[in-house]
């Protein structure tokens, strides 16, 4: 019923908004008259600002034209690689006429983004994705809106986008012999789960594995996405936030988490920071700094594009992470395509490098939270593991802004280009094969880490909602690098 009332709310602001946004190109419209008077402007962006307020906003694009490689402008071509059901795997193609850069851009390695599935769609990484299009071919699984997925596709499950990713990881392998694997928040979990399973099975594991602000143990240092999640039972969540999509959607009758309640979510954390950033919108309008009102409504058009999430996926993630902590406690069954069910065991990874990436001022994954999968993949060597602790960055710093591109990319390419795919002399791996599950296994055996000193003193914590008009006072930001090492208590 609340889905219902919401859609018919939306539906009568529709036109409202829309009038807005008329009176205010009327009002700022130098051949009307009215547009001379001293209040014009004022009148003209409180319309604007009413109608950023009230109109509907559907999924942006990626808009990723071109990319410069050795300064050279290599034309970018979008196109679905892979259309299942509930996601497309988005290729970004590359093109270019200079014989040398296209040499170059047929060398370079391949990276599957896998991008969260929580509320927003897979655009929110078009900064990662047009930043690492410099020196890799990219690949990002793109999820639909669960309410445009008709009920006759079937349900959606958390063990349904592990086997997605899986199928994914197998497609580049089978295209070009190899993968590297980014996972970005709220998939950092499946995708060690989709990981381990492969390699328990003894099937080609991805080069390497990243990691970036996700909860793999959602009981470090705990922040208030946590704390709703273990504060709330199951049964809360099931029937308080899941509603059936309205008729006049082609997923009419699917169980979802509509967006909506996410997005109202998403601005509770931080009310003053969204109506600070509106009032500055306001006030730029009135100023006519036409720069920072773009980058307002750059942000906010990404920003306030929500998705449904399907009730299953939802609900199961919730118990699975974090009232369940199945990964971290070695007690996570998965059903495979084929309907096996199979232990998640991440110590049995041994040839995939890890990386793990945490913003210092994270406060939706907690310091130590993406951490922790240092210690699962125990198989790996410590030499082939990685820990990178970005100062001064909040949640959304870590792959997207400045920070971004200056602190944590330039690691993470190093990190890839540093292992390469193996030759036929230098490969001990035995063939791809499918083994039977294992169904009882034990807890995985915790390895230790090296401590990161904290050197800088910490501020107010960041969301990832970031004042794109107004930026903060600039502070000396810096990235901690550890080579894991055995023997250390964390």
């Amino acid at each position: 019923m609340l889905y219902q009332i919401f859609e018919t709310q939306r539906s009568i602001m529709e036109p409202f908004s829309d009038l807005a946004q008329a009176a205010a190109k009327l009002y700022s419209n130098p051949l009307n008259p009215m547009a001379q008077t001293p209040l014009a402007q004022r009148v003209s962006a409180g319309y604007a600002l009413m109608h950023r307020l009230g109109k509907d906003y559907e999924k942006p694009e990626f808009g990723i034209k071109t990319v410069k490689v050795n300064r050279v402008d290599v034309a970018i071509h979008e196109r679905i690689e892979i259309d299942k059901p509930f996601c497309e795997l988005r290729r970004f193609k590359r093109f270019s006429d200079d014989a040398a850069t296209l040499t170059q851009l047929k060398a370079q390695p391949v990276v599957l983004i896998v991008a969260p599935l929580s509320g927003h769609y897979a655009t929110l990484l078009r900064d990662t994705v047009k930043t690492m299009l410099q020196d890799h071919k990219v690949y990002i699984t793109d999820w639909k809106n669960a309410r445009l997925v008709p009920l006759s596709e079937g349900e959606f499950h958390l063990d349904d986008y592990i086997n997605y990713v899986q199928e994914f990881i197998r497609h580049l392998q089978a295209t070009y012999g190899h993968c590297h694997v980014v996972s970005v928040c709220q998939p950092t979990v499946p995708v060690l789960a989709a990981v381990s399973l492969m390699a328990s099975r003894g099937e080609k594991t991805p080069l390497t594995m990243t990691m970036m602000g996700g909860p793999i143990d959602a009981r470090k240092s705990p922040t208030s996405v946590n704390n709703l999640a273990t504060n709330k039972s199951f049964e809360w969540f099931e029937n308080n936030v899941i509603y059936r999509v309205p008729p006049n959607f082609p997923g009419a009758g699917r169980r979802v988490y509509p967006g909506f309640l996410q997005y109202t979510g998403f601005v509770a954390m931080n009310p003053d920071r969204h109506a600070n950033s509106h009032y500055d919108y306001f006030k730029d309008l009135i100023k006519g700094d036409d720069a920072s009102a773009e980058a307002h409504r750059k942000f906010y058009d990404e920003y306030n594009a929500v998705l449904d999430m399907d009730a299953d996926y939802y609900l199961e993630t919730i118990q699975t992470v974090f009232q369940d902590f199945k990964l971290v406690n070695g007690t996570w069954d998965v059903k495979g395509v084929d309907g096996k069910v199979e232990r998640v065991r991440p110590q049995d990874i041994k040839g995939t490098a890890l990386m793990t990436v945490e913003g210092e001022l994270d406060d939706i994954s907690g310091s130590g939270q993406t951490r922790a999968a240092q210690d699962l993949c125990s198989g790996v060597p410590a030499s082939e593991r990685k820990h990178l602790e970005v100062e001064g960055a909040g949640h959304y710093g870590i792959f997207s802004g400045r920070r971004w591109r200056d602190m944590v990319y330039p690691q993470l390419v190093k990190f890839i280009l540093n292992h390469p795919p193996k030759t036929a002399s230098q490969s001990t791996r035995k063939a791809p094969a499918i083994v039977q599950p294992k169904t009882a296994a034990k807890a995985a055996p915790k390895t230790v880490t090296k401590p990161v000193a904290k050197t800088a003193k910490k501020t107010a914590p960041q969301t990832p909602v970031q004042a794109p008009v107004k930026a903060a006072a600039k502070s000396k930001a810096a990235v901690k690098t550890t080579w894991v090492q055995p023997g250390k208590k964390a």
